[in-house]
């Protein structure tokens, strides 16, 4: 576990996958500009020292710009083995002996370990001032966007019930105590403002343990409390403190806060935002976050990213998405092998998902389970399911697996009037549009006209081991 993002950052550093810049560069396109052409690259974190305009803050980026510094930030070598936490509790037997109650209680108690743990202070509260939203560096990432934008603050909320949400909402700084979050209407915390009135308690944090950063991306399903899910990803709980200015707790060891409350009823004009499926979004009317209070450390690194045209940062962490959620998938649906949520299928644009197929009909019962999951893949607009032994992270094995298995009137299917991805530049109305499913499984004979599937080729097993040595001198193996 890291405690915080300075132990992380040195971490990165020792296995040289940071980097230092002291040239004195601007949040306002420079720093983006540097980070987009990095991560296109392939480099490696970075590290500003000398940010102009904004003295005493740092700025950092593309922490997550590979499955490498996200499994070292995660701690695990296995991204699969954080989802399995999830759902480990729930898949053993239930207890019958004295025995079995004990180990049962045991496990009880460390699930318990996830939980935050509530301190009195905490590096973020190391200075406390009225706040001014102008005074961080937030980025503007492309020419037309509509202003500067905190493009990776996780905003903290809490319902009704107690249950804390923790989502990265994209959020356009207005004035020095105004900015609007981009809170779409099928995210955790729309929801809650939807059903609220007033001004909803909320804090902005920037910076932080890693874990808690990925955690704000996560499509964590309701009502598990994100605080404790975040306790999940980093094998601990997280250090939380009472903020100052409302009744949420935040994390102790964030590099600053901002706390304030979104007026529900107050929705002004955002965007154009230049946005991951590379075009301007031109945004619309989103509720506006007031600020009351900055927390901060005396000198704070902000944490950004810069989206555009794949594949940027977050298309490596839409793939620990990915691999994080795998195990909670297969507990859901037990037929499920493997997934692949391609890095240019822009998260909820592809979902390619392999299966064990015992029974007709089964591809179009994954693909239409998939699309009812909530908050996880009911977005997607392609889902494609192929047999279990076919490489779903092949694309050519995929494209082999449709060409060969599908026939169009049978196995693509057309879902109109669907929800989709607000941002979805192909859908006619944002946010509603249509989807595609195929099947491209192979058919069993209440598919296939009462036929059996054809015979697959396959070498004589004799003559393959025969002509073993050969082939490997040809090949130079």
């Amino acid at each position: 576990m890291f405690s915080d993002l300075r132990e992380f950052l040195s971490a990165l550093e020792e296995r040289g996958w940071l980097r230092r810049v002291s040239d004195p560069l601007s949040p306002e396109l420079e720093i983006p500009e540097v980070l987009r052409r990095v991560m296109y690259g392939g480099g490696p974190a970075v590290l500003f020292e000398s940010v102009r305009g904004f003295p005493g803050w740092r700025v950092v980026g593309n922490l997550f710009g590979s499955l490498d510094r996200i499994k070292l930030a995660l701690g695990v070598e296995r991204l699969e083995d954080v989802g399995k936490r999830l759902v480990e509790p729930f898949a053993t037997p239930p207890p019958l002996s004295l025995l079995d109650k004990f180990r049962a209680a045991v496990g009880l108690f460390e699930l318990g370990r996830y939980a935050p743990r509530v301190v009195r202070g905490g590096p973020v509260k190391e200075v406390v001032e009225e706040p001014n939203l102008l005074s961080i560096p937030a980025f503007k990432n492309w020419p037309k966007d509509a202003g500067r934008y905190i493009t990776y603050g996780v905003l903290v909320t809490r319902d009704v019930r107690g249950v804390y949400n923790l989502g990265v909402y994209r959020i356009q700084i207005l004035g020095e105590r105004e900015a609007v979050v981009h809170a779409q209407i099928h995210k955790r915390a729309a929801d809650l403002f939807g059903s609220s009135q007033g001004c909803v308690d909320a804090a902005i944090v920037i910076g932080g343990d890693p874990a808690f950063l990925l955690s704000g991306m996560m499509p964590t399903p309701y009502p598990l409390d994100e605080y404790l899910f975040v306790g999940v990803l980093r094998g601990g709980g997280l250090e939380v403190t009472k903020g100052v200015a409302t009744d949420l707790h935040i994390p102790a060891r964030a590099e600053a806060v901002v706390e304030g409350c979104v007026d529900v009823g107050n929705l002004r004009k955002e965007g154009p935002f230049g946005d991951h499926y590379g075009v301007y979004d031109r945004g619309g009317l989103y509720p506006v976050f007031k600020a009351k209070a900055l927390l901060r450390r005396e000198d704070p690194i902000y944490y950004g990213t810069v989206v555009g045209r794949p594949p940027l940062e977050d298309a490596y962490m839409g793939k620990a998405v990915e691999r994080v959620f795998l195990p909670v998938l297969q507990f859901l649906m037990p037929e499920v092998v493997d997934l692949n949520l391609p890095m240019y299928g822009l998260f909820q644009g592809v979902a390619i998902v392999s299966i064990r197929k015992r029974y007709p009909g089964q591809g179009k019962k994954v693909m239409f389970a998939l699309w009812g999951l909530g908050h996880m893949l009911s977005l997607t607009k392609v889902v494609v399911v192929v047999d279990h032994d076919v490489n779903v992270h092949d694309l050519n094995e995929v494209v082999f697996a449709i060409a060969q298995r599908v026939d169009p009137q049978r196995d693509v299917v057309v879902v109109p009037g669907a929800h989709v991805d607000v941002l979805d530049t192909g859908s006619p109305v944002p946010g509603y549009g249509s989807k595609l499913g195929i099947d491209a499984t192979r058919k069993l004979p209440e598919e296939y006209g009462g036929r059996p599937w054809p015979e697959e080729v396959a070498p004589d097993p004799d003559v393959a081991a025969r002509v073993e040595e050969v082939v490997r001198r040809l090949l130079g193996r």
